[in-house]
């Protein structure tokens, strides 16, 4: 069955194209749609060969547009064709009957003709609006819908897909969404295709999704790995870990510390990559510069999907990373977040910039941008009215508002949120909506906390579980 992220073609050609589609794929595309009708035959048919190639690298199918004579010699997947290309009975004497034939459709009643016709799978769009094509009929998600109910092939939702826009297709019944700017025109194409690609993480069993966490243990339970672990799990995916270091603590505080051995993190990292493998990173308590700069290049090298929440002062005020590693944070592992979590203090430290108000809380997540982060929440729990975070996906921006509860309890806020949001990614949201699930998780586990220890008790992690459960039941 056809699904996955479907990856088409832009106009770069040449080592350029070959370049952006390696990378799509390395991100997890599943299919890639080659469009060359433009390009002069020889060259197209030797570009047609490399992609096959690299498809065929990495367990991709390759389809060709609109030139069923190109998609038979270079041995393509298959062929997609228009409304005004030639007819499917054609197209299939051309490329042979185990080849896929694709049909763009607009509507419920082109789309039951294109079945009807011995398409193996159908394009429906545009779904959103999109400068990609001057011709475009936008149709829209209701118009999935009601294709979803009338025929039984898969279909690939097309036109103006945004991750979010990307998750309502799916949610409305797509098997694909294909993807042009949105992976092809972006500065990281394995990123943003990674981006698109855990959507499909929906769509699997629970478990759902894969999360690794790098952290340090908190021997009370409250923060640290084990509160990683409970969230994750509570949450409904699969939790594996890598620890950083044993602290002795408390809700009263840090008492004492043991730093795992920076190339004891990189067995236990490679030990568990090598085999289970992640959808999502989360990184907590580092500790030291070269524990930062090791996992830093485990996420480059493996081109992995982190959440790195930058921790570097104990609910107590114990210092958890010295200078060095504060460096390496910036230079080495800040580049490698795809979403970054700083309270105040940590936003401060970083960039330069001390946030005392909303305004000021973007001008530092900016900041932190620059320096490589591709996307950043921005924490305000420190400032005096309602506990406001701001989060800068790309060049957007949001505030997510909520209620500020009285209480000592908020041992493991940070960890936790953190968890949660890298979480729901594994488990397919779009970033906004992970954040803003995230966001609602640790409200209830903080709203619900419990007096444990004469310091600064734990937040309620299986509480809030339950709660969220029972809210979408």
């Amino acid at each position: 069955m056809l699904s996955g992220l479907y990856l088409i073609t832009d106009g770069s050609q040449g080592g350029r194209l070959i370049d952006k589609v390696e990378a799509a794929l390395i991100g997890g595309a599943k299919v890639v749609q080659y469009r060359a009708k433009e390009i002069a035959p020889d060259e197209r048919r030797e570009t047609a060969e490399q992609l096959r190639e690299l498809c065929t690298r990495f367990g991709a199918l390759l389809i060709i547009n609109d030139l069923p004579e190109l998609a038979r010699d270079v041995d393509a997947d298959g062929v997609h064709l228009g409304q005004d290309d030639m007819p499917a009975v054609q197209a299939r004497k051309i490329i042979g009957r185990d080849k896929l034939i694709g049909i763009s459709t607009h509507s419920v009643d082109e789309a039951l003709k294109a079945e009807a016709q011995g398409a193996d799978y159908i394009g429906i769009g545009s779904i959103f609006p999109t400068n990609t094509k001057e011709d475009t009929t936008l149709v829209g998600i209701e118009t999935l819908r009601r294709v979803r109910k009338a025929v039984r092939i898969p279909i690939v939702a097309i036109g103006g897909m945004t991750p979010e826009g990307a998750f309502q297709a799916l949610e409305a019944g797509a098997d694909s969404v294909a993807v042009i700017s949105g992976v092809m025109a972006d500065s990281d194409p394995i990123t943003a295709a990674k981006e698109y690609s855990l959507l499909f993480n929906r769509k699997t069993p629970p478990p759902t999704g894969r999360v690794l966490t790098i952290a340090g243990s908190d021997s009370c339970g409250g923060a640290g790995i084990q509160a990683d672990i409970k969230t994750i799990t509570l949450l409904g995916s699969y939790a594996s870990s890598v620890l950083t270091a044993l602290t002795a603590q408390n809700t009263l505080g840090v008492q004492d510390s043991y730093i795992v051995d920076a190339e004891f993190i990189v067995k236990q990292l490679n030990a568990v990559l090598d085999d289970i493998g992640t959808d999502v990173v989360k990184t907590g308590m580092l500790s030291w510069g070269g524990i930062v700069t090791r996992v830093a290049h485990a996420i480059e090298s493996r081109s992995l999907l982190a959440v790195v929440d930058p921790v570097m002062i104990a609910k107590g005020g114990a210092s958890l990373l010295d200078h060095v590693a504060l460096d390496s944070l910036i230079s080495r592992l800040l580049p490698q977040a795809y979403l970054l979590t700083p309270n105040l203090p940590e936003a401060e430290a970083m960039s330069g910039i001390e946030p005392r108000n909303v305004k000021e809380m973007v001008e530092a997540g900016r900041a932190l941008q620059e320096l490589g982060a591709r996307n950043v929440l921005v924490k305000g729990g420190h400032l005096n009215d309602d506990a406001t975070d701001v989060l800068l996906c790309g060049d957007d921006e949001y505030l997510f508002t909520s209620q500020r509860f009285e209480t000592a309890n908020t041992h493991g806020t940070g960890c936790t949120l953190a968890s949660a949001i890298a979480t729901f990614l594994a488990q397919g949201y779009p970033l906004r909506l992970a954040v803003e699930r995230g966001k609602r998780f640790i409200s209830l586990a903080i709203e619900h906390s419990v007096s444990l220890g004469r310091g600064h008790g734990p937040v309620n992690h299986i509480h809030a579980a339950r709660l969220m459960l029972s809210e979408e039941e």
